[in-house]
């Protein structure tokens, strides 16, 4: 077991009562702050689990469980990084960074970036970095794992936050998209 940090921001509520926090605590989340910014409220957690994606899961039941209104919208780690965030993550130089996305050092086959593409500054996924620099020995494997968990329980989360603020929208979607020839994984429809 070990200890794990996180926020959830949450949807539905704007600011927390006692009666919701005393409901939080009984529900589990006795490991976890409640706080307000912006009219968007938050819960930083510190939870004992084997995995990020376990405790994080597990305080979302206990959200859930507690039955306050409120319903979680994300995990707070942001997946698009500017090259800045990039070389925070990874302790290393901007410039080094700017090498590995010119191919000029290491071993080339930095991922393309998300979005942004005509700007100055585009955006990366955080998730296709962090695998990239797991497989260049830039990064723990644990990191990589957490990056992965994250990446996939926030695109779950948003399915799910798109389903009750426009269904009929999003189930159409979902329709047109599944009627689509399937991927083989790597971006290229399967035969």
């Amino acid at each position: 077991m070990s200890e794990f940090d996180f926020k959830l921001v949450l949807s539905g509520i704007t600011d927390f009562t006692d009666e919701q926090v005393d409901r939080l605590y009984d529900a589990g989340c006795d490991d976890a702050t409640v706080a307000q910014r912006d009219g968007r409220v938050y819960m930083t957690f510190s939870r004992e689990s084997e995995s990020m994606a376990s405790a994080v899961i597990s305080a979302i039941v206990d959200i859930r469980e507690a039955d306050i209104g409120a319903t979680v919208l994300r995990v707070d780690t942001c997946n698009l990084v500017t090259p800045a965030e990039i070389a925070r993550r990874l302790s290393r130089s901007r410039q080094a960074v700017e090498m590995y996305i010119k191919g000029v050092r290491g071993k080339g086959g930095f991922p393309a970036p998300a979005c942004n593409l005509s700007e100055t500054r585009p955006l990366y996924y955080w998730c296709e970095v962090a695998y990239w620099a797991y497989q260049n020995n830039l990064l723990r494997e644990s990191d990589n794992r957490e990056a992965q968990e994250i990446s996939i329980l926030n695109n779950i989360l948003e399915l799910e936050h798109q389903k009750h603020i426009a269904p009929a929208m999003t189930m159409e979607m979902i329709e047109k998209f599944t009627v689509c020839k399937p991927c083989n994984g790597n971006g290229v429809v399967a035969q």
